[in-house]
């Protein structure tokens, strides 16, 4: 299922999936897996998306 949430949140920041990978110690081909819902992130890498773009698990990864 695609992330349209954390890529939402990324845009709202103005910040690119290069911008987000760096910060947070991944490729940015890795973001965009994310976002396309290719790869299903560690709880810690999400921890740090989340951090990075000033969100709560819930907010970016909880699926309704």
């Amino acid at each position: 299922m695609k992330n349209l949430k954390m890529k939402s949140a990324r845009a709202a920041l103005d910040m690119s999936q290069q911008e987000l990978a760096e910060n947070v110690g991944v490729s940015r081909q890795t973001i965009n897996a994310i976002e396309k819902g290719d790869y299903n992130p560690t709880i810690n890498l999400c921890r740090a998306i989340c951090k990075t773009l000033n969100k709560t698990l819930d907010e970016l990864f909880w699926e309704e």
